[in-house]
Formats: C-alpha cells, structure tokens, sequence
C-alpha cells in the first residue's frame, strides 16, 4: 500500500488553488496547506480513514481554517498584500457567510459533490444546497467591474465573454496577444484580467499581466490547460487559477472569488 504522503501527493496542487481561492492571496493560501500538512505530519493516526484521502485532506484543511477563525491573517504569517485583502474581505464578509463561500468553492471549482461537501462541512446535504445558493447569490449581486479578456482562440474568447456578461460585467475588449493586451489595459483600465497563457502570436499571456500589473494593480484570472505548472507553490504564482476546460459554473465563481478581493467593488 502507497504510504499516506503518497496517496496525499496528487491532491496538493488542487489544495493550494482551493486555499488561495479563499484567501485570496499566494503567500497566505500556501501558508494554510503547510499548517494542514504539518498537523498531518505530527498525527498521522487522526487523519480520516472513512473516506478517500482528497476528501480527508480538504476535511484536515477546512478543520485549520475553521480553527484559525476562518483565515486569520496572523495564524498563517502575515503580509501586505494578505492584510489588504483582509480588510476587504471584512468588508464583505459582514454581509456573505464564511460557509457558504466555502460551500460554493468546493463545488464549482473543486468539483466535490454536494454529499462530499456535506462531509466536509460537517453539515446535511440540503443545507450544502442552500449555502450555495446563498453565496452565488450575494457574491455575484455585489460585485460588477470592467472586464479585460487576453484569450487567442475565438470561440473559448466569445464563450467567456457571455459568461461575463452574463454576470452583468462590462468586457473592454478581448486581446489576442501580448502587445493588445497591454494597449487595451492602458486604453481603459480594466477591474478584472482573464488571461490564457499561450497567445496567437507565441507571445505569452503571463507576461502580458506583469507588464499590466507593472501599471495598475488589478484581481487576475489564468486559463490554462496546465494548472500544475502554476500551483507549484515553489515561486510568485497567480491566487486565481481556471482549468481548461472548463465549466460555466468554474468561471463564474472564480470571477466572484477574484472581484471579493477587490477594493474597486468594495460595498459601501
């Protein structure tokens, strides 16, 4: 039998997207999954033997965050950017419940299904149900920005661009390379970037972003069909990261998870 590490080992990409979903931030994200792993570590014996270890590995992490009083800054090592996106989360967080967040990312961009979700959550699957509901909701209905989309395949572009439009954003324009996107950007600076990685013209869409991030400071978004190569937990990397391909449903939280960190669309 493999030894618990490695039945662990493939899940931990998929953890670090999950946790720096809800923080909204590499360091801090990254931070709760070395917790996780460490408590882990120094007792092996209580981690759930019940289920699959993906769902006793996310059981394990939830527990630190709940214990952590649902992300504390300080509990996984502070940062500038970490403590901002504190004090903008708190903002919303008065309004949207923490659970019902949590239930929404484990759902449409994890993938767990509600009875996993009910598990880990330690909850009925109704009330998995409803949380969602709940947080699709009030997120979306809070949050309405310009939207940059930097994506060379016509119909993946147009197919996003419903989608944000859907949610009642505004798109400024869709890029297929890296020059476009830094001109669109400076033409109307936009509240959020949908980024693929690989453009029309070999340019890539990654450094597209830093050049429009070295001008404003803007929530990101990767697409990619690669997502190992950027939750590797080893370098700067994005907090907000979409698989190709991908769901409707996957997008239009991800979007929500982004904008939540934002100080343009802040409630009042």
């Amino acid at each position: 039998m493999a030894s618990l590490g490695q039945q662990l080992a493939p899940h931990l990409t998929f953890l670090r997207r999950f946790s720096r979903a809800l923080t909204g931030n590499q360091k801090q994200g990254d931070a709760f999954v070395r917790l996780t792993l460490e408590s882990i570590v120094a007792d092996p014996d209580s981690f759930p033997q019940d289920v699959d270890p993906r769902a006793g590995l996310y059981r394990t992490f939830l527990k630190i965050w709940t214990s952590t009083e649902n992300g504390d800054v300080a509990a996984a090592g502070n940062s500038e950017g970490g403590a901002k996106n504190e004090a903008i989360a708190n903002a919303r967080l008065a309004m949207i419940d923490k659970v019902s967040r949590q239930a929404l990312l484990l759902s449409e961009v994890e993938g767990f299904s509600h009875a996993e979700i009910a598990y880990l959550l330690d909850c009925t699957t109704d009330r998995v149900v409803a949380l969602i509901a709940e947080a699709r909701g009030e997120i979306e209905a809070q949050l309405k920005t310009d939207v940059l989309i930097i994506e060379d395949e016509p119909i993946i572009a147009m197919d996003i661009e419903a989608i944000v439009r859907d949610l009642g954003h505004t798109v400024t324009g869709i890029a297929v390379t890296r020059d476009e996107a830094v001109a669109e950007a400076a033409s109307r600076a936009p509240g959020l970037v949908l980024a693929d990685i690989q453009l029309a013209d070999d340019s890539s869409g990654i450094d597209a972003v830093q050049d429009i991030l070295n001008e404003i400071d803007v929530p990101v978004i990767f697409i990619t069909a690669f997502p190992e190569r950027l939750l590797t937990g080893e370098r700067p990397e994005p907090a907000f990261l979409i698989t190709k391909p991908f769901q409707h449903a996957t997008v239009k939280t991800a979007i929500a998870q982004a904008l939540f960190f934002n100080h343009a669309t802040v409630p009042e």
